[in-house]
């Protein structure tokens, strides 16, 4: 019965096979012509694709003149912020009267945003939060940026600006910068410049006010022009004088307005500056010359006991060497004592008097001759104030007498 149902198994798998090599052969063939048909729509649709329009980089890259990002306004936030922030920030003693005075333009600066501002002048500090109305998130970091700039000794008119979305502020501190006192306080005034002529030129170079007060030198303007002055400032605390700053700006400024150069490098028209000051190894005062070398070592320096041999006194007793010391002790305070009272002395002894020189006698044999004098005289008479001599008398005499004989 088993070999019979095995023999019936095998019939059935053998009138099977045909009928799968055929269903697999059809599958096969289907997915040939689908996958032929996804290919020939994809490269249709490839070749609809609208092809990118062929620009500069430099056209990408540069921003058109005019354009300005779009004002954040209530519409891009409906909803308001979620929870209140807050900064504060302390405030020295001497900036308390001008605080007191602007702080009402200050709130209604920022209360145009809807950011509450307080003073509190028994703690020094100024604090400001958000708070229900406001939908600008980043109105409490310049709301920040503000009371920092007012504690900076830097005007309300000019903090105010930080405001307004294209400008930014930047607080450098240069304190720590320079350990000497001195040389720190020569920098810093290299920085500003004779009668803030320095100050006033980077300002105009780069768009930004600048304020130095103290450690720190406070900027507001756009972000490219905040770049320079923090370079310029730390080059300036690192011994490098603003002014090759100030040249490198303006070069870069004229090349700026050439269209051409704008996506090319400047660096073959930037100044290339040199350091003339090189350091120099500081010298001795005292300079030690090298004695010539000899193999031999040198001689043992005599002991006290081998000089007190050579002079004798080693057999001395004690007594007697006390004695010695007292008399050289004796001599000595002899001589400082000579020698003071020869000092003192001085401011005794008058001084040498000059030799008095006679007055030269004045001499009567001098001659005078009173011929010279009487023609000088009678010369003097005859000539009168404005009259001619005698010879151009006759010269002219001559040349009237010639016009006359002409005109006849």
């Amino acid at each position: 019965m088993i070999e019979k149902k095995h023999e019936c198994l095998h019939d059935i798998v053998e009138v099977l096979d045909p009928v799968r090599s055929t269903g697999s052969s059809l599958k096969m063939a289907s997915s040939k012509q689908d996958g032929q048909a996804t290919a020939s729509r994809k490269s249709e649709f490839r070749s609809q694709k609208p092809k990118p329009e062929s620009r500069d980089e430099s056209e990408l890259l540069t921003v058109p003149d005019g354009w300005k990002e779009p004002a954040f306004s209530k519409e891009d936030n409906p909803r308001g912020l979620l929870e209140e922030s807050s900064f504060a920030t302390l405030f020295p003693k001497y900036r308390e009267a001008y605080l007191k005075e602007c702080w009402p333009l200050v709130q209604k600066a920022l209360s145009e945003h809807h950011v509450n501002a307080t003073l509190d002048l028994i703690e020094g500090s100024m604090t400001v939060c958000t708070t229900k109305k406001t939908f600008d998130p980043y109105i409490i970091i310049r709301a920040r940026d503000l009371i920092k700039l007012l504690a900076r000794s830097v005007s309300f008119e000019q903090a105010v600006r930080i405001l307004q979305d294209d400008v930014a502020c930047d607080i450098i501190k240069i304190g720590s910068l320079v350990r000497n006192k001195e040389r720190f306080v020569k920098r810093r005034q290299r920085l500003i410049g004779p009668k803030g002529s320095t100050l006033k030129a980077l300002e105009l170079l780069t768009n930004c006010y600048i304020m130095v007060q103290g450690n720190t030198v406070s900027a507001i303007g756009p972000f490219s022009g905040l770049k320079e002055v923090r370079k310029v400032v730390l080059d300036t605390m690192k011994n490098i004088h603003p002014i090759y700053n100030i040249k490198t700006l303006m070069i870069k400024r004229e090349l700026a307005k050439d269209s051409e150069l704008r996506s090319q490098s400047w660096e073959r028209f930037l100044p290339q500056f040199k350091h003339k000051n090189v350091n120099k190894r500081k010298e001795p005062k005292k300079k030690t010359v090298k004695k010539e070398y000899t193999p031999f070592p040198p001689p043992q320096p005599e002991s006290q006991i081998d000089k007190e041999l050579a002079t004798g006194e080693y057999f001395l007793k004690a007594s007697q060497k006390k004695r010695q010391k007292m008399e050289a002790i004796k001599a000595k305070q002899a001589e400082a004592l000579s020698r003071r009272q020869e000092e003192r002395n001085k401011a005794f002894i008058p001084p040498k008097e000059k030799p008095v020189v006679k007055p030269k006698e004045a001499s009567t044999e001098t001659k005078i001759d009173v011929a010279a004098i009487k023609e000088k005289v009678k010369k003097a008479k005859s000539k009168k104030l404005g009259a001619l001599t005698a010879e151009e008398v006759k010269l002219k005499m001559e040349a009237d007498e010639k016009k006359k004989k002409k005109k006849k």
